[in-house]
């Protein structure tokens, strides 16, 4: 597989932050095959204004999949991906990952790359989160999930919201194995 192109999913559920997974699918220079949720797409047309979510994310992957086909190419584990990104996670999506609920093709997927130990991040944004929710993302966790709630870094000192954004999805794409370049005083080691 190391000569075949990245196979990146990404997940868009409804929890609000579609302006990350939209700055995610622009910058992710992987094939990328996307779901979006029916409230991921309800976000979407209320956050970024788009009157038809996947007609404005389609030029930026390869396939988009409807969150309720469970005979998509991305329920089985034998399709390798290489990394599943839920960006937003919402944690209703968070609390059916961690019980085993894989009743859509995001769950499922999500089901699939934990069971085959593949990587599964999961960005969550909402705050505060319930110790319900603590606890799922906790197990998440000691179960191979990267868990990376939607919190932007700031030693770089964004100036507008573009950079606050580009700041957390920089993190997400050094996690795929994008090199942004933008750690923290990285120049120092060069």
């Amino acid at each position: 597989m190391s000569d075949s192109p990245k196979r990146i999913a990404v997940g868009i559920t409804g929890s609000s932050g579609a302006i990350y997974a939209m700055d995610f699918l622009k910058r992710c220079r992987y094939d990328k095959y996307v779901i979006v949720s029916k409230w991921g797409k309800a976000v979407m047309k209320d956050e970024l204004a788009l009157a038809d979510p996947l007609a404005a994310i389609s030029p930026y992957c390869k396939k988009i999949f409807a969150d309720s086909d469970l005979t998509a190419p991305l329920a089985s584990g034998t399709n390798h991906i290489d990394a599943f990104v839920i960006l937003p996670a919402s944690t209703s999506t968070i609390g059916k990952i961690a019980s085993g609920v894989g009743d859509t093709l995001i769950t499922r997927t999500a089901a699939v790359c934990l069971k085959e130990r593949r990587k599964l991040i999961l960005c969550v944004r909402e705050t505060p989160l319930s110790t319900l929710t603590l606890r799922q993302c906790a197990d998440l966790s000691a179960d191979g999930a990267l868990i990376m709630p939607i919190s932007p870094p700031l030693y770089f000192v964004p100036t507008s919201v573009e950079e606050y954004v580009q700041g957390f999805v920089n993190k997400v794409l050094n996690h795929v194995g994008i090199d942004v370049g933008t750690g923290w005083r990285s120049e120092e080691l060069e």
